[in-house]
């Protein structure tokens, strides 16, 4: 600490954008001033790239905050924290940097607004390195609304690498406190679905072609269960650009979302596409976790927040969730424990995240 403001390294660990999303959203929720050095130490274009600085300019305007070193390529920033108010705040990557990580660090923190608020998010929808939006709809939004808070997610315009153009509407209501989860119990798998898309001037075949191969996939590992996944094209009118790439979701008998996902580019082979979204899917369903490797980190912020216990069973902690845990007990005072999980089946390799919460609560309500 350096006087009353909190020092974070943006360099351990899993060294990226993530430790800036997770510190700021903390810092504005918990009115903690904050220094951010050797952000993004890690990457090999290190420092702000034009996704985290409009998501900390977001992040000050929706707290009526000071940032200093907001600058594109800053390697260190301070930021202090006002009062977090609700209505409309926008924020605009200008590049395909995603929506849904803007989404991720916005959230947290309007949760806790004094009144409702709508964000607009303007970047990639389906970009490389982040959730797709198809993700964040169809398993984050069901899963994480179990903190008993809900949102509505608009998708108005589909935007893709390199130049973006996407938008994203988000609407929710502040809550008084987060419940805690308990997602300990995967159950057996029910259904798998999924959309394949293109969109721009790709033929539809692309998308038919990357659905088969990810269905021929999933067939020789589940064999008695019907695989949906639908070839669509996205209309003209609501993407910007060429792109496609395809997400697959398994849902379970317990109400368990678990995914795999994959982006075509220039060069790749559209079956190699569906095969590697249908191995993702089977590699999560066989850690017999409840949440998949992409959810784990993203949970983390609010398990943090709850008030009570929270309970995760989910495969081999990532890296980006070990960061998360290690950034939200550094600024709350939430409690992690990471145990491996007593399994029947040796098969397996579960473990189960369990999070005394802090109990946030919104004093504005």
């Amino acid at each position: 600490m350096d006087g009353d403001r909190m020092e974070i390294d943006g360099g351990v660990m899993e060294g990226g954008g993530q430790i800036l999303r997770v510190s700021t959203a903390l810092s504005c929720l918990l009115g903690l001033p904050l220094r951010v050095r050797r952000i993004r130490a890690g990457r090999s274009q290190p420092g702000l790239r034009p996704q985290h600085l409009s998501g900390l300019e977001m992040i000050r305007d929706l707290c009526d905050g000071k940032l200093e070193g907001g600058d594109i390529g800053s390697t260190e920033i301070t930021f202090t924290p006002g009062k977090i108010k609700g209505g409309t705040h926008i924020a605009d990557t200008k590049t395909a940097g995603s929506v849904c990580l803007l989404m991720q660090v916005a959230m947290p923190c309007v949760l806790f607004a004094a009144s409702p608020s709508e964000l607009h998010l303007k970047g990639g929808t389906n970009a490389e390195m982040a959730p797709q939006i198809d993700y964040t709809v169809m398993v984050f939004k069901p899963i994480v609304e179990k903190f008993n808070f809900t949102f509505n997610c608009d998708i108005r315009r589909r935007g893709y690498y390199p130049q973006g153009g996407g938008e994203v509407i988000v609407q929710m209501s502040p809550v008084k406190e987060l419940s805690p989860i308990n997602l300990t119990e995967r159950g057996t798998v029910t259904k798998i679905y999924g959309r394949a898309f293109v969109a721009g001037s790709l033929p539809i075949k692309l998308a038919k072609d990357m659905s088969a191969a990810a269905v021929r996939c999933i067939r020789k590992e589940i064999r008695d269960l019907y695989v949906n996944i639908q070839p669509v094209r996205e209309p003209d009118n609501q993407a910007v650009g060429n792109g496609s790439g395809i997400i697959i979701v398994a849902e379970t008998s317990t109400g368990c979302l678990l995914a795999g996902s994959s982006l075509g580019k220039r060069g790749k082979n559209s079956d190699k596409v569906g095969i590697e979204a249908a191995e993702i899917l089977i590699r999560n369903l066989k850690h017999g976790g409840a949440v998949d490797d992409s959810l784990q980190d993203q949970l983390i912020i609010f398990m943090a927040l709850a008030k009570g216990v929270s309970k995760v069973k989910s495969g081999p902690i990532t890296l980006h969730t070990q960061t998360a845990i290690h950034f939200a007990e550094q600024l709350t005072k939430a409690k992690f424990t990471v145990t491996k999980s007593e399994e029947e089946d040796p098969s397996k390799d579960a473990y189960i995240i369990e999070c005394q919460g802090m109990g946030m609560i919104n004093s504005n309500l």
